[in-house]
């Protein structure tokens, strides 16, 4: 083999070492991904029991129920759809309806319901995904002013006048 045939040989080797470690790199994200849904795009999506997927929206008022043990079902709501969640497992400290949540499971063939593997709370939607914010605020569910999002802003304002202060502090 010459000197030209054996560099050839490495590049070749080599590309196709990269290209092996892509493609399993690729499977291995198609496996894990969980695309996010709303109540509301549900009635649409066609969506096999057993798909992981995530659920996001409001925890509907009135609809937090207790079972046994720590089984807690309650409904997730974006205003124009609704689904029925069952979650075994501790709840989030920041749980409570009318307050945004990102669930994540799949639907269950037998109940026709979702079972949560995760409960993911939020207390408004500077710490909501953006997308769940955009739409609760687009159906006209979440309003700017309301709720823990004026004690938000009014929080971010006094902290841009601390840092102000902050300079002249002495240790």
């Amino acid at each position: 083999m010459t000197r030209k045939q054996k560099r050839l040989a490495v590049i070749a080797g080599g590309m196709s070492f990269i290209l092996v470690a892509v493609l399993l790199v690729m499977f291995a994200f198609s496996q894990s991904v969980a695309y996010f849904f709303m109540p509301a795009d549900l009635a649409k999506a066609d969506i096999k029991p057993g798909t992981r997927i995530r659920l996001g929206g409001l925890v509907a008022e009135g609809s937090v129920k207790r079972g046994q043990g720590s089984t807690v079902s309650f409904t997730v709501t974006d205003g124009t759809g609704n689904v029925p969640v069952t979650y075994t497992g501790i709840l989030p400290d920041l749980f409570r309806e009318g307050q945004g949540v990102v669930t994540e499971g799949a639907f269950d063939a037998a109940s026709h319901g979702f079972v949560a593997d995760s409960v993911l709370a939020k207390h408004d939607e500077n710490y909501m995904p953006k997308e769940v914010a955009d739409r609760l605020k687009k159906e006209g569910v979440w309003e700017d002013g309301k709720g823990s999002k004026g004690q938000a802003n009014q929080g971010q304002t006094n902290q841009g006048q601390n840092t102000g202060a902050k300079g002249t502090a002495t240790r």
